[in-house]
């Protein structure tokens, strides 16, 4: 990245209450977002039988990676828009806006046109048993519909949160939430359409939640100054800042769904029920995980602005303060789960077996938030900077330990999975720290010249 220098105006300061300001608004729609997966597992594990609970198990596990794989379009929009945001140039953070969305609607149609080779590839890699393939299947060619919306919303919630719009963001995301859940329990639990039922109610909340996102940024747009500029938009030249954050981006992603989708794919060859098992248990995860990246994503914002405005002593004040305060949300976690983790997995599922299995390996779980904490908000610092490629380094990296250490540990079972997940977040988690102190000591400073 290049080094900017400072400006010349007084640094604003970065207080806890302005953090908080920013962040509650993406804290409670990402936690919306594992209270769905915690609703539709416990939806689907209170159905008779668990291979619909293993079905559907797989097939989110798929579309984390085919949608998910896309992020980028998410974090690359918000961390450019936020620069552009701190140079109040909304015409570039117009273009980019039209230029993101261009580039998500040619992904997801893509995708659809593909889907007949990848869902069949993906479901292979993800060690699809003849018990659960047929629903699997199904659901996932229902579920691949949504591509072209799920795409482009990613898009439309990066470029509000690059612009602080936190609390529109939030309500996008609660929306499509709140019609998910209300599907899922007409098509699954009235209409007994059971795991594919699963997969409707989420294809409408996707397009029905698109229309929404457009609502609101054409409401942004109409405040905003400046105009749309239409050439840069056919010209390849013009997309190679987007393309090389994005693309950096995209490895790092891809490198992270590969991790979770192998865990899953191991967790598969141990059987039905451990997969269902780590299945409940990733729910858990996820809440936290989603908890936390809301001071990520704030910092994503704050820092980005502090860049663009040439702040660096904001900018490593933001990253303090988003320290602090994810730093407190991590050890909640864990006394949480320590205390409260039992009970919740009963509240997910009533198969005995399940329920056993994942109470046995929730240890796993309950210590991993002050572990995970840190690389959530290093990424957040990093897509803020626009430094995607020390993302891509790091989580690179983090891969080949974690592939490394289940060789390993393969005769321990699901808790040799556990142990090469956990070591995962620790060397991903460790790599950003490093790389932050020397970005910060020879880069992001206002004493470089």
């Amino acid at each position: 990245m290049t080094t900017l220098p400072a400006s010349s105006d007084p640094a604003p300061t970065v207080s806890t209450q302005t953090l908080c300001r920013l962040a509650w608004p993406i804290i409670v729609s990402n936690i919306s977002v594992p209270l769905l997966g915690l609703i539709a597992t416990s939806i689907i594990g209170h159905l008779p039988d668990a291979r619909y609970l293993a079905a559907v198990t797989i097939g989110v596990t798929l579309f984390n990676f085919l949608f998910w794989g896309f992020g980028f379009l998410r974090m690359g929009t918000t961390g450019m828009t936020s620069q552009a945001f701190g140079r109040r140039n909304d015409s570039q953070m117009r273009l980019l806006l039209a230029q993101s969305m261009l580039l998500a609607g040619t992904v997801g149609i893509a995708l659809l046109v593909l889907s007949p080779w990848l869902i069949p590839l993906g479901l292979n890699l993800l060690g699809n048993t003849p018990d659960i393939a047929s629903l699997a299947h199904d659901y996932a060619m229902i579920r691949i519909w949504a591509a072209p919306a799920v795409l482009i919303n990613y898009v439309l919630l990066g470029w509000l949160l690059g612009r602080q719009q936190a609390r529109q963001a939030m309500w996008i995301t609660i929306a499509n939430n709140v019609i998910s859940i209300i599907g899922m329990v007409l098509w699954v639990g009235y209409w007994d359409y059971r795991s594919s039922g699963a997969a409707w109610a989420t294809l409408i909340a996707d397009y029905a939640t698109l229309g929404l996102s457009l609502f609101l940024i054409y409401r942004q747009l109409r405040k905003m100054s400046g105009a749309l500029p239409l050439a840069p938009l056919a010209r390849l030249p013009a997309y190679l800042a987007l393309l090389r954050v994005n693309g950096n981006l995209f490895i790092r992603t891809l490198c992270l769904l590969f991790a979770m989708s192998f865990f899953t794919a191991q967790g598969n060859r141990l059987g039905s029920t451990m997969l269902s098992a780590n299945g409940v248990l990733m729910e858990l995860v996820m809440l936290v995980a989603f908890a936390m990246e809301g001071f990520a994503q704030a910092a994503e914002t704050l820092t980005g602005q502090a860049v663009g405005a040439r702040r660096w002593d904001a900018f490593g004040a933001t990253v303090r303060t988003c320290a602090r305060l994810a730093l407190l949300t991590a050890v909640l976690a864990c006394l949480f789960f320590w205390t409260g983790g039992p009970w919740l997995i009963g509240q997910l599922t009533d198969i005995e077996s399940v329920r056993d299995t994942a109470r046995h390996y929730l240890p796993w779980v309950a210590v991993m938030p002050i572990i995970a904490v840190w690389s959530y908000l290093f990424d957040g610092v990093f897509i803020g900077a626009t430094d995607a490629k020390a993302m891509r380094d790091t989580v690179m990296l983090s891969v080949v330990f974690y592939l490394a250490c289940w060789w390993l540990t393969q005769g321990l079972g699901n808790h040799g999975l556990w142990a090469s997940f956990m070591l995962f977040m620790i060397v991903r988690a460790g790599g950003l720290a490093v790389l932050y102190a020397y970005r910060r000591r020879h880069q992001w400073s206002d004493n470089v010249a």
